[in-house]
């Protein structure tokens, strides 16, 4: 008998999937554990293997096409089986139009270029010749152009018509190419899966939680000597972002506040410390979490963050990965970036923005002398955290950063 088999939900998040590649064709025999497709979800392009076995009778979101969780994407059965009346079955009244949209998967969007007439303000731009090949000038214009030994015919005219006056004489450098569009021109691209779904968490995240933000100076010199230190030990590299994810879950541990997350009724403390690590992709961002943070070593948090780099690039994250964090750490120091502030990652109460480091001139000892100064932005849910509660947090971290070594004793 046949058996309709579903767009699953592979996330949380995930409401609607795409197909991004068909293994099987109709027709192919399909045993158990075989790759049926690849589906694109908000946050990574996941393998589908089939649960049951028979003939590949109904594709029913063709590749490229995207369609709700549940419905059908492909009905498995025996060679001669009604496959229409097994769709019709599965409809209900209240779904028809649903279930159109199913069968009729959406044709690609591809990007499109349109051109629009030129403003008039980029006549500069046109050719000035006149009907018959004459240049079109006002007399001042020409002898200006004469004067200075430029061909007015070479002079883009500004002027009514595209006549060329006095401006564009006086503008006018010879052997100057003008590069760029002259025109006005756009692509537009179709949206993915996981822009669909950052767009709407940030969305709601800034827009239901009434965000506060606190900012902090940290003097890195420590820092750069220890993981100097570190790093020239055999087998061990670690980045300064792999220091501030220890830090953050050593300073968790002593405030407790910040590792909670708003739950509509009730705020949740979380015992246990899940940090978050958002990793930029093509399409957007992911944020893989590093488990039980403050249980590990400082090279335990560095090869699981690589690890998760990797396979947030290569999109082979699976759910479990991403699902779980009490808190989220971003960092932009590695673009340039010296500060910044981050929209938190629901359902987390905080969010940690993480600047570049930077030499500046500092006061030590009543000296001015070369320091080396990372900035930090606290996101809060001032729901859940107060300013006073972010405030003792962040001088905790910035305890830890400056002197590495109490991380390890």
């Amino acid at each position: 008998m046949a058996e309709i088999v579903r767009m699953p939900r592979l996330s949380d998040t995930m409401t609607e999937g795409t197909v991004a590649k068909w293994h099987k064709k109709v027709g192919d025999a399909i045993s158990e554990g075989d790759l049926l497709a690849e589906i694109e979800t908000d946050k990574a392009t996941m393998e589908f293997e089939s649960f049951q076995e028979g003939l590949l009778l109904h594709i029913g979101v063709e590749e490229s096409s995207t369609a709700p969780v549940d419905c059908i994407l492909a009905i498995l059965g025996e060679e001669g089986e009604d496959v229409k009346a097994i769709i019709e079955a599965d409809a209900s009244p209240a779904s028809e139009e649903l279930k159109e949209e199913i069968l009729t998967p959406a044709p690609v969007q591809e990007a499109k270029v349109e051109v629009q007439e030129a403003a008039p303000i980029l006549t500069s731009f046109v050719a000035t010749k006149a009907i018959g090949g004459r240049t079109k000038a006002s007399p001042l214009a020409k002898r200006l152009a004469e004067e200075k030994g430029f061909d007015i015919s070479k002079i883009s005219g500004t002027g009514e018509g595209g006549r060329v006056v006095k401006r564009d004489v006086d503008s006018y450098q010879v052997g100057a190419v003008r590069t760029g569009l002259c025109e006005e021109r756009y692509t537009e691209e179709p949206i993915s899966q996981m822009r669909k779904v950052i767009a709407h968490r940030l969305a709601e995240s800034k827009f239901s939680a009434p965000h506060f933000y606190l900012s902090i100076s940290v003097d890195m010199d420590n820092a750069i000597s220890s993981r100097k230190a570190i790093n020239a030990m055999p087998d061990q590299k670690v980045s300064f972002n792999d220091l501030v994810v220890k830090a953050v879950a050593m300073s968790l541990r002593e405030h407790p506040t910040v590792n909670s997350s708003w739950r509509g009724d009730v705020i949740r403390r979380n015992e246990h410390i899940n940090i978050g690590v958002a990793v930029a992709v093509e399409d957007g961002l992911l944020v893989p979490v590093v488990r039980y943070t403050d249980t590990k070593t400082l090279s335990e948090i560095s090869v699981e963050v690589k690890d998760f780099v990797q396979r947030a690039k290569d999109k082979k994250l699976q759910p479990a990965d991403w699902e779980g964090s009490t808190f989220t750490i971003s960092n932009l120091g590695m673009f340039g970036i010296e500060e910044f502030t981050a929209i938190i990652n629901t359902p987390d109460a905080c969010i940690l923005a993480v600047g570049g480091i930077h030499q500046v001139p500092v006061v030590k000892e009543g000296q001015i002398v070369p320091g080396n100064i990372m900035k930090l932005s606290l996101s809060c849910d001032h729901r859940v955290v107060d300013g006073a509660s972010g405030a003792a947090f962040l001088k905790t971290l910035k305890a830890y950063i400056e002197n590495p070594i109490t991380m390890f004793v």
